[in-house]
């Protein structure tokens, strides 16, 4: 494993994206969740990404458990401002970011959050600039370490890489998904905000095993999300439809004919802007074949260039959503 730094410390390139084990993948029982996190760690990884809202606290429930069994540091990453409870624009003030940072630290057996991302705001909030300040209150009362946002949209990126103390963007980012490359890399390279990026794997999409008549359990966004029923289109197959996106990836197989997973994992840690790729696993298995990509030589100059002018021609235009 390769590591990199994010803020001022050194994190494992390959992290883990803890959705899966709270809600919206199918289910993942206590054991296999287990087996997930001590798999990672054994391949090296030190950078693990939840939010309250998996599973209403479950994520961050099993990872705080997870690391009580730890004789090494990891650095944990988590999200407020998508609870259920009270839900909506009534978690953005002042008093609910304190109290669901206090549900965090509690759920993680924490003393401070090493960083805490609002997860997904409207854009509005973003530009009104409160959270940025409560964000600052809670830093300062040693709640958090660090503040950082997940966000939907370059143009919302953009708007956070202006803010002081900004130290994180959260950003899908895959071969299917490059608009991030011309909007931001530059300005957050600048200005060393580190780039988290998530759904580097298009929900399974850049896998290659996924087909059209793929079933998914019913509590799997990939079922009751696929045309943004349930939130954003953007963060199911990261907009495309489905069809669409098996074609596309049948396509990318001319350019990654060995494993494409790897390889597409391995086309965004290219990137010197990326800070960490924190792919999602339901399996020690898929860990293992994600901490992979790190150990794989850059692709060539060539086949960046050809993956550029595909994701121009063929696929920009097919994504749907918030982008």
């Amino acid at each position: 494993m390769n590591y990199r730094t994010f803020c001022n410390i050194k994190v494992s390139e390959i992290g883990l994206g803890t959705w899966q084990l709270g809600a919206d993948w199918g289910h993942v029982d206590d054991s296999t969740a287990h087996k997930i996190l001590a798999t990672a760690v054994e391949n090296g990884v030190n950078f693990f990404d939840t939010a309250d809202c998996y599973g209403e606290g479950l994520s961050e429930t099993r990872l705080g458990k997870f690391i009580k069994t730890l004789s090494t540091e990891v650095v944990i990453a988590t999200k407020i401002g998508r609870f259920p409870h009270p839900g909506g624009l009534e978690n953005f003030s002042l008093d609910q970011f304190r109290k669901h940072t206090e549900n965090s630290l509690r759920r993680l057996g924490v003393d401070a959050l090493d960083l805490t991302q609002v997860h997904c705001p409207p854009t509005e909030l973003i530009q009104q600039g409160d959270i940025f300040e409560w964000l600052k209150i809670l830093k300062q009362e040693g709640k958090i370490k660090q503040f950082g946002l997940s966000v939907e949209s370059m143009h919302e990126a953009q708007l956070c890489l202006q803010e002081e103390g900004v130290a994180s963007l959260q950003i899908i980012f895959n071969v299917l998904r490059q608009k991030p490359i011309e909007a931001i890399f530059k300005e957050a390279q600048a200005k060393q905000v580190a780039l988290i990026v998530r759904l580097p794997l298009a929900s399974g999409l850049l896998t290659g095993k996924l087909r059209r008549d793929t079933a998914f359990a019913d509590n799997d966004h990939r079922n009751f999300n696929r045309d943004g029923q349930a939130f954003n289109v953007g963060e199911t197959f990261s907009g495309l439809p489905l069809d669409k996106g098996i074609e596309l990836v049948e396509s990318l197989k001319t350019y990654f004919p060995e494993n494409i997973s790897t390889s597409a994992l391995r086309w965004i840690l290219d990137f010197d802007a990326v800070s960490v790729v924190i792919p999602g696993s339901k399996n020690p298995q898929q860990v293992m074949d994600n901490c992979a990509a790190s150990s794989l030589p850059p692709l060539s100059a060539g086949t960046h260039e050809a993956l550029r002018k595909f994701y121009l021609k063929d696929v920009a235009s097919h994504i749907r959503g918030k982008y």
